[in-house]
């Protein structure tokens, strides 16, 4: 089907054959290292999608909020984890989906622990959440006392059951390079561990859960880990490739943005395509500049990246300004439209709020 013709607006195209070999690929790795898969699914946010993973014997997800957690168990979804520490003004709200679903929950301090154990009304699951180096939640991981503090309340507690130690390395982002990232894995996983020995050493057995892209894409065995939780993996994008933990190839999603402007005199086309379509993520080129997307273009079989001189220079609310090739400046025309792989395929997605596949077929989201 020619999809030309449902491009009126900025559109977030689905290329379904690289989702699929991307999702089977994280689950491949998953089962050969013998962990628990519970992918993220704040990145595509679709029930129909969900389903691709259930069909392929994925039965445990992760979430990242309530609202999220509530419209994937109504599809279906009946084992859950809330990858957000607990929100203690939505406790009505999670009473109400830990009576339907196994849910588990995040805890990174003491007066949280606290006030769950008399506000909830229903068992739940409880992971802490462990800083080993991200240093934006999570009890820090070097602070023995107060993660065996925080356990012990849970573990007396009559409707809690501690299951473990998570942590989400984001710092892995920044890391620069295959090897770094794998450095920070190990670290975590060393950090993580720490605090296993430690609440062992109370009588109290503990898992380990991660849940980083950038680690489990570039990490071949996950040693000393029971379970992963990536969720960026399912798309990719340039984020990803610049660090190395995808190729360009990967990337399975890309914003179709109406050309509504060109200026050859300054190598400029204007397209509509804002931030309000991509966020204003950036990355820095190698000369510093700003990158706030990378240029494709369609073929029999997707989509390919161009090189990396024609991409987008500037956001603002609508607006999208690209820089181009000449030869792009002749080829293009008003009325066209270019494709554009985002910075960060997460914040795009939840942007755009649904998907356009390759064959014509619409994809709704969670709204």
């Amino acid at each position: 089907m020619n999809i030309d013709s449902l491009i009126t607006k900025p559109t977030l195209l689905l290329d379904t054959q690289k989702t699929l070999r991307n999702i089977e690929r994280m689950i491949a790795k998953a089962t050969h290292s013998g962990v628990v898969f519970r992918p993220h699914f704040k990145t595509h946010q679709s029930a129909e999608i969900g389903e691709w993973f259930r069909k392929r014997g994925v039965n445990a997800i992760t979430v990242s909020s309530i609202d999220m957690a509530r419209y994937f168990a109504d599809h279906g979804w009946r084992d859950i984890t809330i990858a957000f520490p607990v929100n203690l003004r939505q406790l009505p709200e999670i009473n109400q989906l830990a009576k339907e679903i196994k849910l588990n929950l995040l805890i990174e301090s003491m007066p949280v622990a606290e006030q769950i154990v008399s506000g909830l009304t229903h068992p739940v699951n409880i992971w802490l959440k462990i800083d080993v180096g991200y240093q934006r939640t999570g009890l820090f991981w070097q602070d023995y006392e107060g993660i065996t503090a925080v356990a012990i309340t849970i573990a007396h507690a009559h409707n809690l059951n501690l299951v473990g130690l998570l942590t989400h390395a984001g710092h892995s982002y920044s890391a620069g390079s295959r090897e770094k990232v794998i450095e920070v894995y190990e670290t975590s996983v060393q950090r993580l561990q720490a605090g296993q020995i430690t609440l062992r050493d109370r009588g109290i057995e503990t898992a380990v859960s991660i849940g980083d892209t950038p680690t489990c894409s570039l990490v071949d065995t996950f040693e000393g880990v029971d379970e992963i939780r990536p969720g960026n993996f399912v798309f990719y994008d340039i984020m990803q490739a610049q660090i190395g933990a995808c190729s360009l190839d990967d990337i399975s999603v890309a914003v179709a943005c109406p050309v509504i402007a060109k200026h050859p005199e300054r190598g400029q086309i204007i397209i509509y395509g804002g931030a309000v379509h991509f966020s204003k993520e950036y990355l820095r080129r190698g000369n510093g500049a700003p990158c706030y997307g990378h240029l494709a273009r369609l073929t029999q079989n997707g989509w390919e990246a161009l090189p990396d001189t024609s991409h987008i220079t500037s956001l603002s609310q609508e607006h999208g300004i690209v820089q181009v090739e000449p030869y792009l400046q002749d080829l293009i025309q008003i009325g066209d439209y270019l494709l554009v792989l985002p910075i960060h395929s997460c914040l795009t997605a939840n942007l755009l709020k649904r998907y356009l596949t390759l064959e014509g077929e619409w994809i709704e989201m969670m709204k």
